[in-house]
């Protein structure tokens, strides 16, 4: 990028033939210059790495579709092969009362671990901050 900005002829003539005032006037048109392709390249490129995002965040929601429905026909298999020693509605019962367990389970959980995140201030960082500062306060009274 700056190896086009940089000529050693102009128009008016070579460079080292122009005054010390017209050098620096030319030194931040390029400068100028210099920045806004820098942030036309930066944007470009940050537009390019956010399609690629999108796409991937996409293919992502895609597979988790596909890995719920393949779950769900693991479950109705469960189901079938309880059935082979017991009513259906019953092996439909059984999965459906595990299925409610497990999901308590993780809802419990994950209230606990909510719970540990709240406040959302950092309150061991305030903590230390208020330790130095009456160190600091200590060490200037003496």
């Amino acid at each position: 990028m700056a190896t086009k900005l940089v000529e050693h002829e102009t128009a008016a003539g070579p460079l080292k033939e122009r005054s010390t005032a017209e050098l620096l006037r030319l030194l931040s048109e390029q400068t100028r210059e210099l920045v806004r392709q820098e942030l036309r390249m930066a944007r470009s490129e940050l537009v390019e790495k956010g399609k690629r995002a999108g796409r991937g965040a996409g293919m992502l929601a895609a597979a988790a579709l596909v890995a719920l429905y393949g779950v769900g026909v693991l479950l109705a298999a469960i189901v079938l092969l309880l059935a082979l020693a017991m009513p259906a509605w019953v092996a439909a019962l059984i999965v459906a009362v595990v299925l409610l367990a497990v999901a308590a389970i993780l809802a419990l959980l994950g209230r606990s671990q909510a719970r540990k995140a709240t406040p959302p201030t950092p309150v061991r960082t305030m903590e230390s901050m208020k330790r130095d500062v009456q160190a600091v306060r200590e060490h200037a009274h003496r």
